[in-house]
């Protein structure tokens, strides 16, 4: 991928990106408007920046740390740790935060800002005369997929929101009051620009520039905003039609599907997250990082770290989510895993190895229900090359993976044709890399969603995926399970609001066209 340098329009500080690598920054000048946005290089500095809001280290970004400490806290998976003191994540964390929360604000600003460098994207870039004009028509599809990606985000966190597409450049103050658009008016412009996006991006990249956009992630992003669609809140159930199609169009023709992306599972589920093996067969899109490059690495890494281990660095900031399962008081995700599953020891440590004195570091855990009981700590984003500064971890982010697309699949066709041999075949694909056997014939279409729903929990764990799962998935009623699958865990503060993120009370103060949601006020 292309770096990403810092650079300003106006009062907008962008960040400009070197061809030679995706993801260095380097300070420019101050530039206004009209001299900007002449030439091919432009045009790409400015979709680098839009990149840059999935990773920085600058502030807590999305995926990296912010959707951990804004949103996954809140979960039954995890909580914050020893080394988490920020009274807006703990609060968050037991469903006591208010419309006043600055991890809430932050999802918000973020997204955002986000969403307004590809609007000048595709504002700006169209005029601007390219050598070869695919080059161009790439750059507005990845804007797109990026803008739709974060509206994605944001419309199922907040519900209905402002839909912003065009530049905002206004002289008029007022011009920027715009109220909540309603979802599905959302979801209609995120399918909009994920199809668009679809049509001229390339099928894969060389490089320096994997990890881009392709049109391969486009398709599986749209397979997945169609079983959102058919899921809960909104239940347009004529969606899970769609995403089996779209989803089949990305599976390879191994997997029954007609996807000509080369996807496919690692045959070891240790290199979903290694650097070694970044941007490879299963990762269809990813959040880029580099190790010692500026402060670019996966600052997520040293918080699930345990403290005071000799030659690493570690805070312990997030931690298992423990709740009692009969006479076991430790129970946390870590025990739904099978012993035999091969995902529990990448996904979890039990010990650190002191890379100074190589001795063994880990938590015992006084459990008298489970004899030498000791406490997981979570492995995803660890990188074996970098562990005395942790913070510099080249391991990316999984935004969605093969695996997910099998899921979605797996999911969609159960929906509407109850568990049929396609079903089972997306989902023992996932099982079985996992060394688990086949689930075999003859469960119900209930039996068979828990089992996804299962499925999804421990292949996607710590990856911001379970909050979005807990606020869609159903039970056999077709009532959500947010609410119990909290109160299971011991928060017992959740409540029918809680589907629903409070729009951030600055946005309100400063925008009177913003309305809040049900139970926030």
């Amino acid at each position: 991928m292309k770096n990403i340098k810092l650079f300003v329009i106006g009062v907008v500080v962008f960040f400009l990106a070197a061809c030679k690598d995706f993801l260095e920054e380097n300070p420019a000048s101050f530039v206004s408007e009209d001299q900007y946005y002449n030439n091919e290089s432009d045009a790409l500095n400015a979709i680098n920046a839009v990149y840059f809001h999935l990773n920085t280290q600058s502030v807590q970004s999305p995926y990296n740390t912010l959707f951990n400490t804004g949103m996954n806290m809140a979960g039954d998976d995890e909580d914050p740790g020893p080394g988490a003191t920020n009274p807006d994540v703990r609060s968050l964390s037991v469903l006591a935060h208010s419309s006043s929360n600055l991890r809430v604000y932050e999802i918000w600003q973020q997204h955002y800002a986000a969403i307004k460098k590809a609007n000048v994207v595709l504002d700006k870039v169209p005029d601007i005369t390219f050598t070869n004009e695919s080059n161009k028509a790439r750059i507005l599809g990845e804007a797109k997929f990026l803008r739709a990606l974060f509206y994605f985000n944001l419309v199922r966190l907040f519900g209905d929101v402002p839909l912003i597409t065009e530049y905002q450049n206004y002289v008029d103050p007022s011009a920027y009051e715009i109220e909540r658009a309603p979802s599905v008016a959302v979801y209609a412009q995120i399918e909009t620009d994920l199809t668009e996006a679809a049509e001229v991006l390339p099928n894969a990249y060389s490089s320096p520039d994997e990890g881009r956009a392709t049109a391969g992630a486009a398709k599986a992003l749209l397979a997945k905003v169609y079983l959102i669609k058919a899921s809960l809140p909104l239940k347009l159930t004529a969606h899970y039609e769609q995403a089996i199609t779209k989803a089949e169009e990305v599976l390879s023709p191994a997997d029954g599907g007609s996807g000509a992306y080369n996807y496919d599972l690692f045959e070891d589920y240790s290199h979903v997250f290694l650097p070694a093996y970044k941007n490879g067969i299963e990762h269809v899109f990813s959040a880029q990082f580099k190790a010692n490059a500026n402060n670019q690495g996966n600052s997520e890494n040293p918080r699930a770290i345990y403290t005071s281990i000799p030659g690493l660095s570690g805070s312990y900031a997030h931690m298992v989510r423990y709740y009692t399962e009969g006479n076991d008081n430790y129970f946390s995700i870590y025990k739904l895993y099978k012993p035999d599953d091969k995902r529990r020891d990448v996904t979890f440590v039990r010990s650190f190895t002191s890379p100074t004195n190589g001795r063994k570091y880990g938590l015992p855990l006084q459990n008298p229900a489970v004899a030498q009981d000791s406490t997981p700590f979570w492995h995803k984003w660890w990188d074996p090359d970098n562990t005395a500064v942790s913070r510099e971890s080249a391991a990316n982010v999984t935004i969605i993976r093969y695996s997910e697309v099998l899921l979605i699949h797996a999911e969609a066709e159960n929906e509407v044709n109850g568990p049929t041999l396609k079903a089972y075949k997306s989902l023992n694909r996932v099982r079985a890399r996992a060394g688990l056997p086949d689930l075999t014939q003859g469960l119900t279409k209930d039996q068979f969603r828990d089992s996804v729903y299962l499925e999804r929990r421990l292949e996607l764990s710590y990856e911001y995926q379970r909050w979005f799962d807990l606020i869609r998935e159903k039970d056999a009623a077709g009532n959500g399970i947010l609410i119990k699958s909290l109160h299971k865990v011991g928060k017992t503060n959740a409540a029918e609001k809680h589907y629903l993120y409070p729009i951030p009370q600055t946005e309100i103060d400063n925008n009177p066209l913003l309305t809040q949601n049900p139970g926030w006020n």
